[in-house]
Formats: C-alpha cells, sequence, structure tokens
C-alpha cells in the first residue's frame, strides 16, 4: 500500500484531514507538472492537489513536533530561539522535497520488477501460443503467474476484457500508462501482430530475441561501467587507507601524539572505508540492468 513518508497518520485518516488544505494543494500543483504522471504510473488514486494536500498536512505535524523538540533542546542549552526555527524549516523542506519525488522512486521499483519478470511472461506466452492455447487464457495464465508487477498488470487486463473491452484496445491502454518502456514496446508489437493477422508465434519470438538482445547490450554496459567503480573503490578502500596508515605510522615518530588521538584518526579511517564500502554497493546494485532476473 502507498504510503507518504514521514506520515504518522494511517493514509485513510490523512486523506480526510487533509482535504481542508485542498487548495493549497490546487495552488502548488502548478509547481510540479510531472507530478500528475508519476502518480499515475506508481497507480496511486490520488489527484495532484489532494496528495500535496496531504503533503502540506504532514509537514505541518512534523514542523510542530519537530520543531518544539529542537527550540526545547537549544533553549536548554541556552541556544539562540531562531536558529532552531530556522533549522526546522530547512529540515521540513527536505522532507517535502522527499515527499515529492518519492512517486518516481515507487515508479522505478515498478520498472525494474516489470522488466525482470517480462522475458519469462514473454517465453510463457510462446510455448503457450506454439501449444495452441487462446491469446485471452494466456493472459488469465501470466495473471495468476509469479511475475511480479507483469502479472498484475495483466490481472488488471483481464478485468477490463471481462468487463466488455476489446482486447486489442485494453492492451493498448496497458502499455500507454505503463512506465516501463521495454514493456510498451512488447504489447505494441503484440497489438501490431494482433491487427495485422500475423502469426503470433513468429510476433512473440521476435520480441523475445529483441529483449535477449537488448539483455545483452545492458551486461555490457554494465560491464563497462563496473571498471571505474572497481578502480575508485582500489583507491578509496584499499590503496588510501594502506598509504594513511603507512603515513601515520611514519608521522607517530615525529610527532608525539596522545593514545586518545591516535584511537580517534584509526577509527575516523575505519569509518570512511565502511562509509565508501556502503556507496560502492550501493552504487552496484543501483546500476545493474532491469531486465536481468535475481
Amino acid at each position: 500500500m502507498f504510503k507518504i513518508p514521514y506520515s504518522l497518520l494511517p493514509m485513510r485518516v490523512l486523506r480526510s484531514a487533509s482535504s481542508i488544505f485542498l487548495g493549497i494543494g490546487e495552488f502548488f500543483q502548478g509547481f510540479f507538472p510531472f507530478l500528475k504522471l508519476h502518480l499515475k504510473q506508481a497507480q496511486v488514486d490520488f489527484s495532484v492537489k489532494e496528495y500535496l494536500s496531504m503533503c502540506f498536512l504532514t509537514d505541518l505535524i512534523f514542523f510542530v513536533f519537530f520543531g518544539s523538540f529542537f527550540v526545547l533542546v537549544l533553549s536548554s542549552m541556552d541556544k539562540s530561539f531562531l536558529f532552531g526555527i530556522i533549522a526546522t524549516i530547512l529540515i521540513t523542506s527536505f522532507v517535502f522535497l522527499q515527499q515529492i519525488v518519492y512517486p518516481n522512486v515507487v515508479v522505478g521499483r515498478r520498472i525494474r520488477d516489470i522488466e525482470k519478470n517480462l522475458l519469462p511472461a514473454l517465453q510463457n506466452i510462446l510455448v503457450q501460443l506454439n501449444s495452441g492455447v487462446p491469446l485471452f487464457n494466456m493472459l488469465v495464465s501470466i495473471s495468476e503467474g509469479s511475475y511480479g508487477e507483469v502479472s498484475k498488470e495483466f490481472s488488471k487486463a483481464v478485468k477490463n476484457i471481462n468487463a466488455g473491452n476489446p482486447q486489442i484496445v485494453t492492451l493498448e491502454d496497458m502499455a500507454a500508462i505503463n512506465p516501463s518502456l521495454f514493456f510498451r514496446r512488447a504489447i505494441w508489437q503484440l497489438v501490431n501482430g494482433m491487427k495485422s493477422g500475423s502469426d503470433m508465434s513468429n510476433v512473440v519470438n521476435e520480441i523475445i530475441n529483441l529483449l535477449a538482445e537488448e539483455q545483452i547490450l545492458e551486461i555490457q554496459r554494465y560491464g563497462s561501467q563496473l571498471n571505474p567503480l572497481a578502480m575508485f573503490y582500489m583507491l578509496v578502500v584499499v590503496i588510501g587507507p594502506s598509504l594513511g596508515m603507512t603515513l601515520l605510522i611514519v608521522l607517530s615518530s615525529f610527532i608525539s601524539l596522545s593514545e586518545t588521538s591516535t584511537k580517534l584518526i584509526f577509527w575516523s579511517l575505519y569509518g570512511i572505508v565502511i562509509f565508501f564500502q556502503i556507496m560502492f554497493m550501493g552504487a552496484i546494485k543501483s546500476k545493474r540492468p532491469n531486465l536481468l532476473s535475481d
């Protein structure tokens, strides 16, 4: 279920309570023209002004609670009251920006899941086509399979077809709002094959071959990106600490450092190494091709 970041209230309560701020949401929606598409692709049933009004209410609650705590702490330390207010405004603004980009983060997760399961789903369709299974039954089979977001997309298509919508129109609508480029290409090729009366086995086989070629290209691009990352890792995490450690040992023979200072320097180096290792693992994971399954 979609949940706004940093929200302390359940979504039903938040949506109801934020209705008094719909005017503010309507005012600000012009500043975020991309938000409508991101909310639609993230499969969120909120309008832009509703989402912005909920973000505003969440940030208002965050500002009151966090600001009160921050001001009380600074007051007990005889620090400036104004500094606490400014710091709270800055932190709340950062929270608001995170909430604005969060639908796009959800869309990115959907894209990765769709493209990871797209090739196995198409291979399943090809097997069923060669076995003489009707198209609608294939859609039902994929919707009931374990293909993640792909199964969810086909499940909605099956519901629309059962409601009386034509198969071609349903597939076109499904592709039009899907955030994955590879999914849209596959469905559009499938629809074009249905319209032209082509052999669907050949159409699906061609789609699979194109995706396989794109998969190989992504692997090659992934490998070329790993080379500079590996060099950066070696410099920062292996060579840098080794040279730094050697330099500290040499300097310690000329400069009398206290035991506390020496421990602090070594622990700082240890923390820096761990930090860059986590960054490196995150970079490797984020650059991994979406078409590759786990």
